[in-house]
């Protein structure tokens, strides 16, 4: 091999030598941003659909008061009373809701730890149906009791009751997740009863009294 011929391999083996060092530098470089960047958010890629980030973009139910407008599907209802339970530890909130036209049901909210949301209607009158036993058979469902006990209340808006007192309930659950509820106020021998629906989240929007989604008022 001649001098000049050596002299470009000689080159050319250094040229590649040094594009081999670049290349492993900028895979190195790339891999120090990626965990950089992970370590810096503390988590992996975000879940828009999370509870929070819904709750920025469609108001927090949990903050729901009197004078607020929630939509469901599209159907627009004023609040018009909450009451606020507690029994021990454990909280949970009722908001009564009426449309332009008159039709009321109401909202129930709990976490317990996951956030719940109940549509509510009233149930037809029937003498028959009571709280208390295992199992109740009601318009071709078989719901079993869930949970029963006594809390007490706060009224606050219009509700038709004291601004405080206690409540004896009865929830019944079927296995579709349809919703059965009794619920008896103070002394009153007489029972509320509702039928309710599990909703999604994604069903509801709620415009505080402020006009803007409700993300940082105080209930």
């Amino acid at each position: 091999m001649n001098g000049t011929m050596a002299y470009l391999v000689t080159g050319l083996g250094c040229v590649i030598a040094v594009a081999g060092t670049v290349t492993v530098l900028i895979v190195v470089w790339r891999t120090r941003v990626r965990s950089s960047a992970t370590k810096s958010s503390g988590r992996g890629p975000v879940d828009p659909f999370h509870s929070g980030d819904t709750d920025a973009l469609r108001g927090d139910p949990r903050r729901l008061a009197p004078g607020d407008i929630v939509e469901i599907r599209g159907q627009s209802y004023a609040v018009r009373g909450s009451l606020h339970f507690a029994e021990g530890s454990w909280t949970w909130s009722e908001h009564f809701l009426d449309d332009a036209r008159g039709a009321k049901v109401w909202l129930s909210v709990e976490s317990d730890p996951d956030l719940e949301v109940v549509l509510w209607t009233e149930a037809a009158p029937d003498p028959g149906l009571r709280p208390g036993a295992p199992s109740i058979d009601h318009a071709g469902r078989r719901y079993r009791l869930d949970e029963s006990g006594q809390a007490r209340f706060t009224s606050v808006g219009a509700t038709g009751l004291a601004p405080s007192g206690t409540v004896r309930y009865h929830d019944y659950t079927a296995p579709d997740n349809a919703r059965l509820s009794f619920e008896g106020y103070g002394d009153s021998p007489r029972w509320e009863v509702g039928l309710g629906e599990v909703l999604h989240r994604a069903e509801l929007m709620i415009y505080p009294s402020g006009g803007q989604p409700s993300t940082g008022r105080t209930a």
